[in-house]
């Protein structure tokens, strides 16, 4: 479908139907020749068309942009800097990341065989990024989708499942805990180490930024545990819809995770109950059934809402893979 506009918009198997009639995600490939259009035209298109574009974002959830000249991870930076989103430093945040350039940094460095659940970025700090960019800078043989899901769908369903619980949710909100070494652990999801997430050795710097963000640092002998304050689990967009934001998948430590294997954190709601592994088994049960998976393909950057959309990882079965992120405020 053509928009009169640099983009055309195309509907993929993967694709499932909406309430509302809009694709989720939106796909959007060039309306030219992909063979002769020019980053810059790209980076144009995107100042030109930003309204546009939002409006896309905050009808559908996400957008993927396929098919455009976005070969390097500088090529990332630039169409990242073309949208004029401020960036959104990493402070405190839990998975192991590098920075490549500028404002791209790699995605999760946690080994590429093993499953990331569904999470909304950061919500367990209390400013996390309201979007999100990725980029496919090698493309996957096999496996190694980035699956999404509509946050409100999954609160919807929750609250007919365990109305009770959703309801403490609502009243009480959720506590996160990590343990984080003195060195990174590149075999954990949430491995980052307390010196790499308050950028700083320095023990005294560490907990002055951790409070700022309503965290407390309690020390042990090879690291630290992160306590946070309870914060909000159920998120409401400016329609008054609610969504079910929160990171109680990605940290929760209980039987119904064992195939994820993340051990280094837990949380529970915020009056100190704990959390049902029934209620966690019927939820990964939903998220998968209501996400979408579209495989990758090199140069593919994906616009994500993290207000209203969490994503995923699923294991690589064949490499390479090489997905890169930038985070906005």
């Amino acid at each position: 479908m053509t928009t009169g506009k640099p983009f055309q918009v195309v509907e993929l198997p993967e694709h499932k139907p909406q309430d509302d009639g809009v694709l989720f995600p939106v796909v959007l490939l060039p309306n030219t020749d992909s063979t002769t259009i020019q980053l810059t035209a790209f980076e144009d298109a995107i100042r030109d068309h930003k309204p546009w574009l939002e409006s896309l974002l905050l009808k559908s959830g996400a957008i993927l942009f396929r098919g455009f000249p976005v070969i390097s991870p500088s090529d990332f930076n630039s169409v990242v800097k073309a949208f004029g989103f401020p960036e959104l430093s990493y402070a405190g945040g839990a998975a192991p990341r590098t920075q490549v350039v500028d404002r791209v940094y790699t995605a999760n460095e946690s080994p590429l065989d093993k499953e990331i659940p569904f999470h909304h970025e950061m919500a367990y700090l209390p400013n996390p990024p309201t979007k999100l960019f990725f980029f496919c800078e090698e493309e996957p043989r096999i496996g190694g989708e980035t699956p999404i899901v509509l946050s409100h769908i999954i609160y919807e369903k929750m609250k007919d499942k365990h109305p009770d619980f959703v309801a403490k949710m609502e009243e009480h909100g959720l506590t996160y805990m990590k343990i984080a070494g003195d060195d990174d652990d590149p075999s954990s999801y949430t491995g980052s180490s307390w010196k790499s997430a308050y950028k700083t050795d320095d023990k005294n710097i560490a907990e002055e930024r951790a409070a700022k963000q309503g965290i407390k640092l309690e020390w042990r002998g090879n690291g630290a545990k992160m306590i946070s304050s309870p914060l909000p689990a159920i998120g409401v967009e400016e329609s008054g819809q609610k969504t079910w934001f929160n990171s109680l998948i990605v940290t929760y430590n209980g039987p119904a995770t064992d195939k994820i294997g993340n051990r280094n954190t837990s949380v529970e709601l915020g009056n100190g109950e704990p959390v049902d592994d029934n209620v966690v088994k019927d939820l990964l049960k939903i998220m998968e059934e209501e996400c979408v998976a579209i495989p990758w393909k090199k140069g593919d950057v994906l616009l994500i809402n993290n207000l209203t959309v969490l994503h995923s990882r699923r294991p690589l079965i064949k490499p390479p893979r090489r997905i890169l992120a930038s985070l906005c405020k």
